[in-house]
């Protein structure tokens, strides 16, 4: 974090007294008009409802809310904070689905560590909303909260920090594989660091195509393989981390990584900060024009030009200041549009896939080069495309409630990002917004 970025946060933060607020979509002249937009006239609307649940979802505002979920204990850069230092960044993560994806979205930070009891909570927020967004939750347990809340609830439920980060990973790898004339599903895949990010990664590229057995997870104890000594702990404690042991690294090689990236042709890092976590000579050993994903933040685990004098043909970081940024702030909001629109019962795993390919789809051959492999935040554009896939996909899948083809929800989640970026461009234009303030 930069120093100039953080005061002016904390200058902001009671400044403005959070990030969002709640402001009326319908005309209110007197207070006679509350006959009509509450008691007697709602009660019309609730018996329809009532008869019908389904209308929920038309005659609310459940159509284009979710919430942001979060327990906090485990916030990016930060750690186990807790919910009350949890809500400014859920604060920021709903107004980032605001502004790129036109869907409404409001921070529940949660004081429960318990699993079990957290799906329980969730579950319970279902009638009111269109969909959950689970964030920054510690593992293993956001995989069996995702697991379970998936099973259980009849609206779209995504855990960005494993799927978000898989599909914009999976879109920034296809488009790499292009330049370095390598096939998916040929390739060998070498996975630095198996939290959630890594692990849904390597379930992701699977679905696409890549051969899992060729793949190889690297954690704090080495490599992973089914016969190292942990496996019994791992089956008992971490069910996901132990399938893949069971899947990956057919060779059953052991040791760390530079063993790992003997002959490799990528690396995917999501590990801990750098610089110094990975060694430019640990780069020399990989195959001829290997691509090197270099995801920490804030400092990816080597600098990107230590890499690419390493021999990478292709390298990426999670940061913006850098060429190639892996960010699934390209992701999410695009999802959660088409899956709204569409009133998904779930986001599959191949809705996901889906996203990452539209993703890479929309860096044309013509503007795909080693520095520009995955579209940027401010190709606005693109969350319309990833959108509009998404809710086709939905449609071919049966889980959507109003199916729409591709041109028919581009035309929609047009208009609904288009207003969404003009209605915050109004407020700030007529100073209901104030500018911001100057830091000393």
């Amino acid at each position: 974090m930069s120093d100039e970025h953080g005061k002016l946060a904390v200058k902001s933060a009671p400044y403005y007294g959070g990030k969002l607020e709640i402001v009326p979509k319908i005309p209110v002249k007197s207070l006679e008009d509350f006959s009509v937009w509450y008691t007697p006239g709602v009660a019309a609307v609730s018996k329809a409802i009532s008869e019908n649940k389904e209308l929920s979802f038309e005659y609310t505002w459940r159509w284009n809310t979710i919430a942001v979920v979060t327990n906090g204990s485990r916030v990016l850069g930060l750690g186990d904070i807790g919910p009350e230092a949890a809500l400014p960044v859920m604060e920021g993560k709903s107004l980032i689905f605001k502004f790129l994806g036109g869907v409404d979205a409001f921070p529940i930070c949660l004081n429960v560590k318990d699993p079990q009891k957290f799906v329980e909570v969730v579950k319970t927020l279902e009638p009111g909303l269109g969909g959950i967004n689970l964030e920054d939750i510690s593992s293993p347990e956001c995989f069996y909260i995702l697991e379970n809340l998936r099973q259980q609830m009849s609206i779209p439920v995504w855990h960005d920090d494993q799927l978000g980060t898989a599909a914009a990973t999976t879109a920034a790898l296809i488009n790499a594989l292009k330049l370095t004339n390598k096939k998916l599903n040929k390739v060998s895949i070498v996975l630095f660091g198996a939290g959630a990010a890594n692990i849904a990664t390597a379930r992701l590229l699977e679905k696409a195509g890549a051969d899992i057995s060729k793949m190889m997870l690297v954690d704090t104890k080495g490599i992973l393989y089914s016969e190292r000594e942990d496996m019994d702990e791992l089956m008992l404690k971490h069910p996901w981390k132990y399938e893949l042991a069971l899947k990956t690294n057919r060779a059953k090689l052991s040791g760390q990584l530079p063993d790992a990236l003997e002959g490799a042709d990528v690396l995917i890092a999501a590990s801990t900060p750098g610089p110094g976590r990975v060694k430019k000579e640990w780069i020399q050993r990989m195959a001829q024009n290997p691509v090197v994903f270099l995801l920490a933040n804030p400092v990816p685990e080597m600098w990107p030009w230590e890499a690419k004098e390493a021999g990478a043909a292709v390298v990426a970081t999670g940061r913006s200041d850098f060429p190639n940024q892996v960010n699934n702030s390209l992701v999410f909001p695009a999802v959660f549009r088409g899956a709204l629109d569409v009133k998904a019962r779930t986001i599959t795993d191949t809705m996901a896939l889906r996203a990452a390919q539209a993703l890479a789809e929309y860096v044309s051959d013509e503007k795909l080069h080693r520095d520009h492999i995955i579209p940027t935040m401010d190709e606005w554009e693109v969350y319309i495309h990833v959108a509009a896939s998404v809710a086709e996909q939905a449609r071919d899948e049966n889980v959507a409630r109003n199916p729409l083809n591709y041109d028919e929800e581009f035309v929609r989640a047009k208009k609904i990002i288009q207003r969404s970026r003009k209605l915050l461009m109004s407020l700030m234009d007529q100073r209901f917004i104030k500018p911001l303030p100057k830091v000393d």
